[in-house]
């Protein structure tokens, strides 16, 4: 059987540009497409697509959020995801999410190819570009772990921290920690204004960067 692949770009013109590619060979079928994060999230759990390819900038939840919450239905989907900036942070959130591959938009029709096949045999992939840049840095001494930034956060900042990284709401931050939800509340807001981001997205980011959360599991 064709390896089953969901599509997710807010850009109908790019997906149509994917299916095309990826339906030169027989051994791929595209069956879904979708244009926001909460949609890769919500066809996923109907389907368990054998791969998703992913936007990392999708409308209403980032592409790293959505692998988060797809590989928690779907364990056994891969996740392939597309960027228009080779960026290190989101390359390592990403793969820390759970993704198998990361490929910039710029890359040919026979690197994506080369993706799907490697991810759908169970590798990881990067594209050219992504590893000269990344292995520059690394040799620059540019690349650093990110746990410093949690360094200033007390251990029930790094918990509340870790849920909310794992899709978890306030009113469940509360439920899980035993907390009033207006003190899970002020913990988010504390950790907005330590962390220097504006939104849950953000938290996520850091968490993810930092490796507090694999994404997968909801123990603490």
């Amino acid at each position: 059987m064709p390896f089953s692949i969901l599509l997710a770009d807010e850009h109908q013109i790019l997906r149509d540009g994917l299916k095309n590619i990826l339906e030169q060979t027989p051994d791929f079928a595209v069956v879904d497409e979708v244009s926001t994060g909460p949609d890769v999230v919500k066809h996923s759990r109907a389907a368990c697509p054998d791969l998703v390819i992913m936007d990392l900038a999708l409308p209403g939840m980032s592409g790293v959020h959505a692998t988060i919450e797809t590989l928690r239905q779907c364990p056994r989907t891969r996740i392939v995801i597309l960027s228009a900036n080779a960026d290190e942070n989101a390359l390592v959130s990403a793969f820390r999410s759970g993704a198998r591959a990361f490929l910039l938009k710029t890359a040919s029709s026979a690197d994506l190819l080369d993706a799907v096949r490697i991810v759908s045999q169970g590798g990881f992939y990067m594209g050219a570009h992504i590893s000269d840049l990344i292995l520059a840095r690394l040799q620059c001494g540019d690349l650093t772990s990110r746990k410093s930034s949690l360094e200033g956060l007390s251990p029930r900042e790094q918990q509340v921290l870790r849920l909310i990284a794992e899709g978890n709401t306030t009113k469940d931050v509360a439920n899980v920690l035993g907390l009033e939800v207006q003190t899970a509340r002020t913990y988010r807001k504390t950790l907005m204004k330590k962390l220097g981001v504006t939104n849950v997205a953000g938290l996520t980011r850091v968490a993810i960067d930092a490796g507090l959360s694999a994404g997968l599991t909801k123990d603490l």
